[in-house]
This record gives C-alpha cells, structure tokens and sequence, in this order.
C-alpha cells in the first residue's frame, strides 16, 4: 500500500518536471523562432548584401515554375557557383527553421501538410511583399524551394520527436 503511494509520487513529480521542460522548451522555441524571423526578414528585404536596395535597377520577376531552378542547375559555370548555392540552397536552408521550430511551438502545427501550407503562404506573402515594395525580386521558384525548406525542417523536427519519444519517453 505504502509502495503504491510511493510510486504515485513518484509518477506526479516526473509529470510535473516534463510539463516543466515542455515549457521551458517552447519558451526557449519562442525566443528562437522570434530572432529566426527578424534575421529572415532582414535578409529578404534590407540586407543590401544581397542586393536589396529599392529601385537601384530595372525590376525583374518570374511567373514561371521551375524556370529559375532549372537556369541554375544547367548553367552553374556561368552563373557562378556562389550565385548557385545561394539561390537554390540559401532559400532552402532559409526555411528549415520556419518548418523546425512551428511544431514545437504548436501542438497543432505537427502534421507535414500544415507545416507545407503555412510554409508556402508565409514564403508568397514575402514575395509578393518583394514584388509590391520591389526590393529583391519576385520568383515562384523561391516559393517552391521555401516550401521545400519548410517541409525539410517539418522532417527534421518528426525524426528528432520520434527519436526522443524512443529514448526518453
């Protein structure tokens, strides 16, 4: 009788210290998820580095899918490699946090396909922002390689919870 009270305690003191963490965890997610959009933002519409000065040049956009992707794949000596990595990867690597960090801060963000939507809405709205203020460029292939980043992120965050929830519980 005494052991059973004795594990009761015991279960209630570990529930209370996991919803602890939870918390500290999605505070700490916050904080992360909160510096990771104000440096995207930055990057995506000021960062003169990246060529984001208003009206320096004639605006140019693209329409069309894949188009953009496939100058840079077959066209890479010419482009250059910097220009290469930093279109294609910059913009999947850019998203990887979006589609990461969503899921620890919403429980009801851990499906791949709320991830994937909320990813692309996010990623057109910046490029539609881009296209309307014109700083930087408009290009639905930067929609696509977002919301390919944001979903690669969704599958980082399922395989580290998965992997957690096998070894920790």
């Amino acid at each position: 009788c005494q052991r059973s009270q004795i594990i009761k305690e015991k279960k209630q003191c570990y529930d209370l210290m996991k919803a602890s963490t939870g918390k500290k965890i999605r505070i700490v997610g916050g904080i992360l998820f909160a510096l990771y959009m104000f440096l995207l933002i930055y990057f995506l519409f000021f960062s003169e580095s990246y060529g984001r000065a208003a009206g320096l040049e004639e605006y140019h956009y693209n329409l069309t899918p894949f188009r953009e992707i496939r100058r840079y794949l077959h066209y890479p000596g010419l482009l250059g490699a910097y220009a290469v990595v930093t279109n294609l990867a910059g913009n999947v690597i850019g998203f990887l946090p979006f589609g990461a960090i969503l899921p620890v801060l919403k429980r009801n963000m851990r499906c791949c396909w709320k991830v994937a939507l909320l990813a692309f809405e996010f990623s057109a709205m910046v490029e539609v922002t881009q296209l309307i203020t014109r700083v930087g460029c408009f290009d639905v292939d930067d929609i696509i390689l977002n919301t390919v980043g944001g979903v690669l992120g969704y599958g980082m965050f399922a395989l580290c919870n998965r992997l957690r929830r096998k070894y920790y519980g």
